[in-house]
């Protein structure tokens, strides 16, 4: 078992220590299911089984970090444990003194155990085949469990499991046009999943007819909640982390030092007990279940580091080194769903959205293009498939003064990337639909 070859690595660890040396360690791994799809048929499929442990080795206020790639079997994974151990000690000689060197020190151990609701992979590959019918279906299927740990010399002992799928898929129609879905979760559900395809076929119908290009301007839109959601996750970099603020880069800074402020009805959270990423970090500091970071359309609290609150004087609240949030939470409106393309009356419904980026990073503005079956609507009919256009906003008119609301329900979305292990970001949000929302070309 994953959790009891962790705790006989810990064991084999404290006992490589020498003198008033001092180690924390943290583990990741996977036990992942791959299925890539073209045409709908199973194209490559795979099985990985990855564990990593990273290790920090400790005197005083010097320190040496190093990690390696787990075999699995004590007696292969010891000798080179030790080996790296014994080059982290080399290198502490070398070392200056870490004025913002901050670990945990008391022994909160515990462990957050999630159930497996997964089918097993053909069942659901036999259900993703058997919904898509004879659509061209390309994209991919991941699935299982994910694994962290942490260990200290100290005593401390923390666990986390959890295990999840994310199908990120389209619907291929012809040349640049396809209908992007996704359907991510902890519980398969074929009735789910069957109407998330009823709805990209509905689009991919639309995509068939001419597509229509409309002028530069502004235009009301709706923005799906994974349109939203990568209009959100670029507020991460860097927008709530105390290092940002101190240091005044983040995009939000108007937000901070009070001359800007987002809708009565935005209420941002860091909520990591219904996320996938594990409830501590790298340095054995716990998180809390839920940080506020805005509330009421203002900014709330920073996301704190261990090494911001060795700098800056401030407890840390358990983020990571990077200060971003991992699980996104934006509160939902009381938009029904179903009446957003007569709300929306005549305008821009807006799937997806693609190469972002800030073109003006302290006014928090954002560039980017529309993507994936974006349509033309009139009369709160979709009438057309819209070519893409690129547009140009700043956060405080697209959920600011601009926002006519949010919808009632929300979509989970799993961060689909798996470049070298599969991603524990996630978030939980709204669709937004909005006024005088700028198209640029």
């Amino acid at each position: 078992m994953p959790q009891e070859y962790f705790h006989d690595l810990a064991e084999a660890l404290g006992t490589m220590l020498r003198g008033d040396e001092v180690y924390t360690a943290s583990y990741d791994g996977e036990d992942s299911d791959f299925v890539r799809f073209n045409r709908t048929r199973v194209r490559q499929a795979g099985h990985v089984v990855q564990r990593k442990l990273a290790v920090d080795l400790i005197r005083g206020r010097r320190h040496a970090s190093g990690s390696l790639t787990l075999a699995g079997d004590l007696e292969v994974d010891r000798p080179a444990l030790a080996s790296m151990v014994e080059g982290l000690r080399e290198t502490l000689g070398h070392l200056p003194e870490d004025p913002y060197l901050l670990y945990s020190t008391e022994a909160r151990s515990g462990e957050r155990v999630g159930e497996n609701g997964l089918p097993e992979g053909r069942a659901a590959v036999a259900d993703i085949q058997a919904a898509a019918g004879d659509r061209d279906l390309v994209g991919i299927y991941a699935a299982g469990g994910i694994y962290s740990g942490f260990a200290s010399s100290l005593g401390q002992r923390n666990w986390y499991s959890s295990w999840s799928f994310n199908l990120d898929w389209s619907f291929y129609h012809e040349k640049d046009k396809a209908v992007k879905a996704l359907y991510a979760g902890f519980d398969w559900s074929p009735v789910e999943l069957g109407r998330k395809v009823d709805w990209a076929s509905r689009q991919l119908d639309v995509l068939r007819r001419p597509a229509r290009t409309v002028p530069p301007g502004r235009y009301r839109v709706y923005l799906s909640p994974a349109a939203l959601y990568d209009i959100v996750s670029l507020l991460t970099w860097g927008g709530f982390g105390l290092k940002a603020h101190r240091t005044k880069q983040t995009p939000l800074l108007r937000m901070v030092e009070g001359d800007a402020r987002l809708s009565p009805e935005v209420r941002l959270e860091e909520n990591t007990r219904e996320g996938i990423a594990p409830d501590f970090q790298e340095a054995g500091f716990l998180k809390p279940p839920r940080v506020t970071l805005i509330e009421g359309g203002g900014y709330r609290d920073c996301l704190v580091s261990p090494r911001s609150a060795g700098e800056y004087g401030v407890p840390t609240n358990g983020a990571d080194a990077e200060e971003s949030p991992e699980s996104v939470d934006m509160a939902p409106g009381d938009l029904p769903r179903e009446r957003i393309l007569g709300l929306l009356d005549t305008g821009i419904y807006i799937n997806n959205v693609w190469y972002l980026n800030y073109s003006d990073r302290t006014a928090c503005r954002t560039t980017g293009m529309t993507r994936f079956a974006t349509f033309w609507v009139e009369g709160g009919e979709i009438r057309a498939p819209l070519n893409v256009m690129r547009f140009d906003e700043t956060i405080y008119r697209m959920l600011g003064e601009n926002l006519v609301g949010l919808t009632s329900e929300r979509d989970l979305i799993l961060d689909p990337h798996t470049y070298l292990s599969r991603s524990t970001r996630s978030g939980r949000l709204p669709g937004a639909l909005v006024d005088d929302f700028t198209l640029t070309l």
